[in-house]
């Protein structure tokens, strides 16, 4: 039998690349955006009290009420602006299950779809596999700045979608709120729907406010908002996190989630709707966060690596132009197999593998891991 590929060019995920040489070669991994540290025992607790409780058949669809009401309460106290719990929130098996859901409920084939590179690496091929037409506008390090004049010329009346990642993956940075407002004047009066990834809304550095897309009226009207429970509370393999959406949008997203996974995960719901319950579970991420790239970056300020402090997320771009003229893939194999330390080469985000010399450090890790890896950059 003979098949055609609906992506065939698609490699396999660089994360998967890079994790399994850091093992390989016993390396230390600042590649893959996890936690080496274990999740709050309290909420392993709750989920544990959950299944003792006989919470072990599917939940309800879009997820247990109790849970959406407590997002629903959380998005009330960060931005004065709420989603019903009964029809604008849907509980999803993690953030990119979300993204999936939503591309595919709304673009058909020759739609367009705006993307910022680098992207995280979904995007791209869920538009393609629904047959969209990924636009992408490649934005240049180290700034990572978005040219709004630049968007208004890739904005046609085949533009379906415009997906933006603030604070952003793999660069660290955060759009501001001029940046939303750029976004929102250009979506204004169309049909334009906005899926906004914010993921790492909880993580951004240095007094700043993460910039919602449900801070903006006109932009709320017309966006889905994705995240993560992983990302937040240190547990990436539960796959668990959630969409919000106003409730025309959300009919469209829940006609594609009942028969993509139906529900998620039922007694780690039940856990979540409690553990929210106390804000500082999430408020704290932030100081958490940065008291780990302070750190990291203090111990490799003298290295030769070149960067500018993340503003969000657990991750840490950095320039290494002035230690190889290697491309960046070749570069990350190399300081994998050859030095001990595990980075992501960015440029499998961006357009056409388009080389910046930029690499992926993540610093969601021990203090004694960022040391043990700060050791060996330095020697570089």
């Amino acid at each position: 039998m003979k098949h055609t590929s609906k992506l065939p060019n698609l490699e396999t995920t660089i994360f998967s690349v890079m994790s399994a040489l850091a093992h390989k070669h016993n390396a230390i991994n600042l590649s893959q955006g996890y936690p080496n540290f274990e999740s709050d025992k309290t909420l392993q607790k709750l989920v544990a009290k959950a299944m003792d409780n006989g919470y072990n058949q599917y939940a309800p669809m879009p997820g247990t009420f109790g849970l959406r009401e407590a997002i629903a309460k959380k998005f009330d106290l960060l931005y004065r602006s709420t989603y019903h719990p009964e029809s604008e929130i849907v509980v999803t098996a993690g953030a990119t299950q979300a993204i999936y859901t939503a591309i595919t409920a709304f673009i058909r084939p020759e739609d367009e779809v705006v993307v910022f590179r680098p992207a995280y690496d979904c995007y791209v091929p869920t538009i393609e596999l629904n047959g969209g037409k990924a636009i992408s506008i490649q934005l240049e390090a180290p700034n990572y700045a978005i040219n709004w004049d630049e968007v208004k010329t890739k904005v046609s009346y085949k533009t379906k979608m415009i997906i933006v990642n603030t604070p952003h993956n793999p660069s660290g940075t955060v759009m501001s709120k001029e940046d939303m407002q750029q976004l929102e004047a250009i979506t204004r009066d169309t049909n334009i729907i906005v899926l906004s990834d914010e993921v790492y809304e909880h993580i951004v550095f240095d007094d700043e406010q993460h910039q919602s897309a449900c801070l903006f009226p006109e932009l709320k009207k017309r966006s889905f908002i994705t995240a993560s429970f992983g990302k937040t509370f240190h547990n990436t393999g539960w796959k668990m996190g959630y969409c919000c959406a106003p409730k025309d949008l959300m009919n469209e997203f829940v006609k594609v989630h009942q028969f993509n996974v139906f529900s998620v995960n039922h007694p780690m719901q039940k856990a979540l709707a409690v553990y929210l319950q106390n804000e500082n579970h999430y408020l704290e991420l932030a100081s958490f966060f940065q008291a780990k790239r302070d750190l990291f970056l203090e111990l490799i300020k003298d290295s030769k690596f070149k960067f500018s402090a993340s503003k969000g997320t657990y991750f840490q771009a950095v320039d290494y132009s002035q230690i190889s003229t290697q491309n960046d893939e070749a570069f990350c194999k190399w300081l994998t197999i050859e030095k001990g330390v595990a980075a992501i080469p960015i440029s499998v985000f961006n357009k056409d593998k388009y080389d910046q010399k930029m690499i992926r450090f993540c610093f969601a890790k021990t203090d004694d891991t960022l040391k043990q890896a700060a050791d060996i950059l330095n020697q570089i």
